[in-house]
């Protein structure tokens, strides 16, 4: 399949590298022109702007920070839909508001384009190692469509019902996350200040009801687990900007639903923290220092 990839960023970059090593062809678009040289050296064509990636391609993809810059690269004169042919589906794997989306597919419908949501989870290293978990919005026959195309990309191909569907799963998932790893950040924090061994107060949690993935595979602790970002300096992973970003989603997305978020209320004044502090590059993880700081400060 030919195919507009635009956004490489941390996860963008190896999802559209995976997309090379299965055999489509790539147009890809990014204003960091190290990101797009690296996919040029991989085989794809960079292009100059989102509508001259999306000239001629079946499926155009994009993978973008927030709705503003996804509305930027549709709507613009040089963006998606100024060169799109119609009938070509645009996928967007951003983890933006269902809102946004639903008035993304409405925009796409009026030019004869199939839209799909599909934000990811799994991280760097589930984009790299093609083992993403996809959750899909669209009508059924779009979906059967796409799903060959991300199972390039993803181990999981989950349907989750009309547009705007794959974004409510998406920030229902990272509202959870958000909030287990702030979480596991305090427990943490509490058994080494009580004396016990970092690693054998992990090992207790992970086989015991406590086990979640920001314990077994991302613990915030450094040292426990060895390609978690902790152990990095908190460097690469998910930024702490960006899981403020999604737990603010979510909080919109309860306002609209008159749903309360008691504790994804509170996790967003931590990362909020974080980033006032100046750490929001750092990844999610390193929430954790704040429980650190207070307890220097004693």
């Amino acid at each position: 399949m030919k195919i507009a990839f635009i956004g490489l960023g941390n996860m963008g970059a190896p999802m559209a590298l995976n997309l090379l090593k299965n055999g489509h062809t790539l147009n890809v678009f990014d204003l960091n022109q190290a990101a797009v040289q690296t996919l040029v050296d991989a085989g794809a064509s960079a292009s100059a702007s989102p509508k001259a990636a999306a000239t001629g391609v079946e499926c155009v993809v994009t993978m973008l920070p927030a709705a503003a810059h996804v509305k930027r690269v549709l709507t613009a004169d040089d963006g998606v839909l100024a060169g799109i042919a119609r009938g070509a589906t645009i996928v967007d794997s951003s983890t933006i508001d269902p809102a946004s989306a639903q008035a993304f597919a409405k925009l796409a419908a009026e030019r004869g384009n199939p839209f799909v949501d599909a934000p990811v989870s799994g991280g760097t290293g589930g984009a790299a190692a093609g083992t993403l978990t996809f959750m899909v919005g669209a009508n059924a026959g779009v979906y059967e469509q796409v799903k060959p195309m991300l199972a390039a990309m993803g181990k999981n191909i989950v349907h989750c019902g009309d547009t705007g569907m794959g974004q409510v799963a998406k920030i229902c998932n990272n509202l959870l996350l958000g909030i287990t790893m702030a979480g596991v950040a305090e427990a943490m924090s509490l058994g080494v200040a009580l004396g016990i061994d970092p690693k054998v107060l992990a090992g207790i949690v992970n086989t015991s009801t406590g086990r979640c993935w920001s314990s077994d595979t991302y613990n915030p602790y450094p040292g426990i687990v060895e390609t978690a970002p902790a152990s990095r300096g908190y460097t690469g992973g998910f930024g702490t900007d960006l899981m403020l970003k999604d737990l603010g989603l979510a909080a919109d997305a309860a306002k609209s639903a008159k749903q309360p978020v008691y504790l994804g209320a509170l996790a967003q004044q931590l990362y909020q923290t974080m980033s006032k502090h100046g750490d929001g590059g750092l990844d999610f993880s390193s929430v954790i220092k704040l429980y650190h700081d207070v307890g220097a400060k004693r």
